[in-house]
């Protein structure tokens, strides 16, 4: 038979997952109130800046909340940010238990929260739903823990594991109710990030349904085209172009003038250093980052162990010998290897194609 707590704490991460890709750079939350059996309070976490679930859970339970337990996805922050410590509002509540299924990552709080309740006589429960609840907040996890985003690679491939035909010519893979998922779920991360020449081939808009995603080109030469469609109508800091010092000064300057935000990043391998552009984007509060392309960009972050997830997309086809591309085509397989190693964490059928999410191990 499955605890009280648990059911309690699945219904506040199903709360918690209704804000998924709203909140950063804080964590998704929910938080469910119940008193003598029956909920009497509920909330999450809307977005960034707005009231935190406990609050919203309290609200709702008015003087219900007194002599009630608390279920929340993770620990109560007890410092001030955007909004008051949510510890102090637990308390004044009366609230008697708090469950909660991990402690904040966040070195501000992780477990002070937890002090301060068993101080006031609030009893404390710790870990129900805690794998669930650390795999809803991965990236908030490791944006506290590493001070780098959480990065998923996407790829959309045959049955033989190509991405495309050579030469460039642009080629749908996947069907389009395959392609609407993918783009639909581009709502879940804080950024886009692509390769130069998957600009120039595709010259796509890289849009997010309702939400204007950051947008990250990396261009070591500075080589993208000043009217791609990603540039046009994108707000000032929209789009981030990463180059080298190999990217002219004066090119540089035209599309800063423009309101293109140009971050100058280190060479590793010829090329823009991955790790450290990572980093400068985490210190820019980007929390997720979500890479489309193309083979070059993909394969490079494969080889430096950078990405934690992959959403690959499958379609029941082959290339001939002579026309695919591969993912890591040009890559040190050895080395590769080594740095890649995945689980598969899910997988269905998203007809015709298929859908595969595969964990970093």
């Amino acid at each position: 038979m499955i605890s009280k707590d648990i059911l309690y704490m699945r219904r506040a991460l199903g709360l918690a997952r209704k804000a998924e890709g709203k909140t950063s750079p804080n964590p998704v939350v929910g938080c469910v109130i119940v008193k003598n059996g029956k909920i009497v309070g509920e909330g999450f976490h809307r977005c960034y800046g707005s009231a935190h679930a406990e609050v919203e859970a309290l609200k709702k339970a008015g003087g219900n909340a007194k002599g009630a337990v608390m279920y929340v996805t993770l620990e109560p922050c007890s410092h001030w940010g955007k909004t008051p410590p949510c510890v102090e509002a637990v308390i004044k509540a009366g609230i008697v238990k708090v469950v909660a299924a991990m402690a904040d990552p966040n070195p501000l709080n992780n477990g002070k929260s937890f002090k301060i309740l068993k101080q006031h006589g609030v009893s404390v429960v710790i870990g129900a739903c805690a794998v669930e609840a650390r795999a809803m907040n991965a990236a908030f996890v490791k944006y506290m823990n590493k001070g780098m985003p959480f990065v998923t690679a996407k790829s959309a491939q045959t049955l033989d594991g190509n991405i495309g035909v050579r030469g460039g010519k642009t080629v749908w893979i996947t069907a389009n109710g395959t392609r609407a998922l993918a783009k639909q779920r581009r709502a879940q991360f804080d950024a886009i990030l692509v390769g130069v020449n998957t600009v120039i081939a595709d010259d796509p808009l890289l849009d997010a349904p309702g939400k204007k995603i950051r947008k990250i080109i990396v261009d070591s030469t500075l080589r993208t085209p000043r009217e791609a469609k990603m540039l046009k109508n994108a707000a000032p800091g929209q789009v981030i172009l990463a180059v080298t010092k190999k990217a002219p000064l004066a090119r540089r300057k035209q599309f800063e003038a423009a309101g293109t935000e140009v971050l100058v990043c280190p060479i590793r391998r010829g090329r823009v250093n991955l790790q450290w552009l990572l980093k400068a984007l985490a210190k820019n509060k980007i929390m997720s980052i979500l890479i489309e392309g193309g083979a070059s960009v993909i394969g490079s972050a494969l080889q430096d162990a950078l990405v934690d997830r992959l959403h690959v997309y499958i379609a029941p086809k082959v290339l001939p010998q002579g026309f695919e591309q591969s993912l890591v085509a040009g890559l040190d397989v050895s080395e590769l290897i080594r740095a890649s190693k995945f689980r598969i964490s899910a997988m269905r059928c998203v007809a015709p194609d298929l859908f595969m999410e595969l964990q970093k191990e």
